[in-house]
């Protein structure tokens, strides 16, 4: 057998990918853009040329390929992504190469990896919460990612926190994503400095319990000329250094993610709440907060203890490492991976 697998996780953004020994060694790492803006097919074109690219600069034909792709998922066939545009896309479609293949859920394969390697990995059961450009999550029960009767399990994103809030992109109305995401701490902060084109239909002072402009409508808040684009690190930052309107942008996310999670926590009692993705790169300024709005909701039991993810950002694409060699038909791959190891080199 060979000695390493192609992994590859796809986002709606970019692509990371990898070889990954049997041993849990990273010996290539790899990222390209996608290009979903000229539509699923160049997606496709571009996933089978890295593929190759990356089994390319390997010794030998890797034992197998695994891919992390976003959408409605099962092992053998990307179901349908709203983000890339494909429906029902066989695995054998995306992988150029004579191989085993096995496709996964790109959360729910952040969340194996967390699982089976890092944050989570003495625990039987947990929540997983990448928070970025948007919020999905997984369940993990007894070890496995739980995905539902039909593969829609984990869209905690779109739990209506305020049902008379904002307007979601996907339609319902105050959902968790539309403000405590990156994108929507980046998007209101900017809205509410009145630089975006229709913060004129954001009322001054203006909070989480206020309806205001939908969240489609602000896709491309920017700053004052010459500023450059808001982003949610620095929200952040200017959250850390006390300005008030960054502090209450913050405060609207920290709340609607302690709604959220004391919902999910009443119904299923996990162990901990591994929270990862670009939002969780803020530490103590999410963590801490969150840990205390999240216990004074819950008034007679104890909240599950916050963690971070110990993998970061390389997360999906160490999950797809493990369906790589799963589709091998190496069942204990990751019981002696060191994470130490798998956190060098950073995926670029």
């Amino acid at each position: 057998m060979s000695s390493f697998v192609v992994a590859l996780d796809v986002g709606g953004t970019s692509m990371k990918g990898g070889l990954v020994t049997r041993s849990g060694e990273i010996v290539r790492t790899g990222r390209r853009a996608t290009p979903r803006d000229r539509g699923p097919d160049a997606v496709i074109a571009e996933i089978r040329s890295f593929i190759s690219d990356l089994a390319a600069s390997g010794d030998g034909t890797p034992a197998g390929v695994g891919l992390a792709v976003p959408g409605l998922v099962n092992a053998e066939t990307a179901v349908y992504s709203a983000n890339i545009g494909w429906r029902d896309v066989p695995a054998t479609d995306l992988v150029p190469l004579d191989v085993p293949v096995r496709l996964g859920h790109d959360v729910r394969t952040g969340g194996l990896a967390e699982s089976v390697l890092g944050a989570g990995r003495e625990l039987s059961d947990f929540l997983f919460l990448p928070i970025g450009t948007g919020i999905a999550g997984t369940t993990i029960l007894r070890g496995e990612p739980y995905g539902g009767s039909a593969g829609w399990a984990g869209e905690i994103g779109h739990i209506p926190v305020l049902p008379s809030g904002e307007r979601c992109a996907c339609g319902q109305i105050g959902c968790l994503e539309t403000y405590a995401s990156a994108s929507a701490v980046a998007r209101r902060y900017s809205a509410r400095l009145g630089t975006s084109p229709f913060s004129e239909a954001i009322t001054p002072g203006s909070s989480l319990s206020e309806t205001v402009t939908p969240a489609s409508s602000l896709s491309e808040a920017v700053t004052p000329a010459g500023q450059g684009p808001v982003t949610a690190e620095r929200v952040a930052a200017l959250t850390a250094a006390g300005d008030p309107l960054a502090t209450e942008i913050w405060g609207d996310a920290v709340e609607a993610l302690s709604l959220a999670l004391a919902t999910y926590t009443l119904l299923l009692d996990p162990s901990a709440i591994v929270l990862g993705g670009g939002l969780a790169e803020a530490g103590p300024l999410l963590t801490v907060p969150l840990a205390e709005r999240l216990g004074a909701r819950l008034a007679f039991r104890d909240a599950p203890p916050l963690r971070r993810s110990a993998l970061g950002m390389s997360a999906g694409m160490l999950g797809a490492a493990l369906l790589g060699w799963y589709a091998a038909g190496v069942t204990d791959a990751g019981d002696t991976w060191s994470v130490d190891v798998l956190k060098s080199p950073p995926v670029a």
